[in-house]
Order: structure tokens, then C-alpha cells, then sequence
């Protein structure tokens, strides 16, 4: 049985009351970087997405979810994208918001939890993320929880008129 809880915290769907949250987070330009955002955005859309954020996973090919701890404080997202069921695979997006809860296991716990949900639930054969080349950390925790590099994209992302690369990441269902 697939649970979405973990030992530090749990897995939900995005609700209403996460605007503020999610307001903070796609503003913080430091993230901006990983999340490929380069303009800020308002209230009034981000409460448009929360009001579509129902829809299906197999009509919208991703789902966004939250990242809580047993205290219920909401201190990340995990996300699948471009899901594509025909061929048993998604992309894998993590985001934990405050520096103070990140290398604490937080994110190896929910990325597990996730995992366990794509293979058991969806039943997909391998799930893939995308890390700039220099994201030490990131490389880390993937590697550490046995996605394994199949390769680079060289140049791949501009960033103040730089070029970094990223790096492609599997982990198949074993």
C-alpha cells in the first residue's frame, strides 16, 4: 500500500489556502533559477491556477503537490510533469522554499514518497529529472536515491546571459 507520509512529512494536493505560499515562492527570484521562472507573478493568476489545479493528471500531464511537514507547515512542492502514460514515464521537480529545511532528509523523503506513488500508483517504468550541471546538492540527493546520469544537455539554460548545463537523471522501476 502506497502512502503519501512519510517519518518528517507528507505529500497533499495543493489547496486553496496555499496562494501565499505559492505567491512567495514563484516571486523568490533565488529560485528562479531551478524553476525556469523569469517574471514575477500576480495573485490574481497563481488563484487561476489553483482553480484548475483539479483537473486530472492524465488530461493536464502534471501534478503538483505539497510538501508538509507532520506539523502541517507547507515548506515545499513536488512535482510531475510532461507525464506520459502511453510510454510509463514523467519528469520529477522538487522544491523545498527555506534554506533552513533543506539537508535534513526532507527532500529524499519526499522524493521516495513520490517515487513510491509513480511506480506502484501510476504504474510508470522510470521517472527522469533535469539538474543544472553545478546544483551540487540536487546531483546528490538524486544520485543518492539511485537516479543515475544518461546525460547532458550542453548550454541548455540561460542565465544572466550565461549558458549552464543540465543534466538528464533516470531512475527506472526496479
Amino acid at each position: 500500500m502506497v502512502k503519501l507520509k512519510g517519518n518528517q512529512v507528507y505529500l497533499r494536493a495543493i489547496e486553496q489556502k496555499d496562494l501565499d505560499f505559492l505567491y512567495e515562492l514563484e516571486n523568490n527570484t533565488d529560485v528562479w533559477e531551478v524553476s525556469g521562472t523569469i517574471t514575477p507573478y500576480s495573485k490574481n493568476v497563481l488563484q487561476l491556477y489553483l482553480d484548475n489545479a483539479h483537473r486530472d493528471l492524465f488530461d493536464v500531464k502534471q501534478l503538483r503537490l505539497v510538501i508538509s511537514t507532520n506539523q502541517h507547515e507547507t515548506i515545499g512542492l513536488i512535482d510531475i510533469f510532461d507525464f506520459e502514460p502511453n510510454h510509463k514515464r514523467a519528469g520529477l521537480g522538487i522544491i523545498i522554499l527555506e534554506t533552513q529545511n533543506r539537508n535534513k532528509g526532507i527532500g529524499a523523503e519526499a522524493i521516495t514518497l513520490l517515487c513510491d506513488y509513480v511506480f506502484d500508483v501510476l504504474d510508470l517504468n522510470q521517472v527522469y529529472a533535469n539538474i543544472l550541471e553545478d546544483n551540487e546538492a540536487s546531483m546528490h540527493l538524486f544520485k543518492k536515491l539511485g537516479f543515475v546520469q544518461v546525460g547532458v544537455k550542453k548550454e541548455w539554460v540561460r542565465i544572466n546571459k550565461t549558458y549552464k548545463n543540465e543534466v538528464l537523471l533516470q531512475k527506472i522501476k526496479s
